[in-house]
């Protein structure tokens, strides 16, 4: 049995389960200077699997000027890319608009001392 054939294409219905899956691997990416995920800090804008192994994401950094931003974006593609079904992964750095600990999850805002 080859590496693919237990991949599955989802249905539309199982996009969001996919997606899931997918925020599931993206909580294991974490940011280098600060001790928490990257979905739940917030730089994670947009996620939109295709549902014929294919997915793009939307993502931002918590500065412009981020030493590791070419790195985070490779963990970011390996991680999504070792997801059942994902064949192929875009990972887009966007900076419109701009992170604020606003869009930080409450649980990472507590991790950190901030609420």
């Amino acid at each position: 049995m080859g590496q693919h054939d237990t991949i599955r294409t989802p249905r539309a219905g199982d996009l969001s389960a996919l997606t899931d899956i997918i925020i599931a691997a993206l909580r294991t990416v974490h940011d280098p200077e600060i001790p928490v995920n990257i979905y739940d800090l917030g730089l994670i804008y947009r996620i939109e699997p295709n549902g014929r192994g294919f997915v793009e994401i939307d993502m931002t950094l918590t500065a412009p000027g981020c030493p590791v931003a070419g790195e985070i974006l490779n963990w970011v593609q390996n991680a999504v890319s070792n997801v059942e079904g994902i064949d192929s992964v875009k990972v887009n750095l966007v900076f419109d608009p701009p992170w604020d600990k606003s869009r930080m999850s409450e649980e990472a805002q507590l991790e950190l001392g901030l609420v």
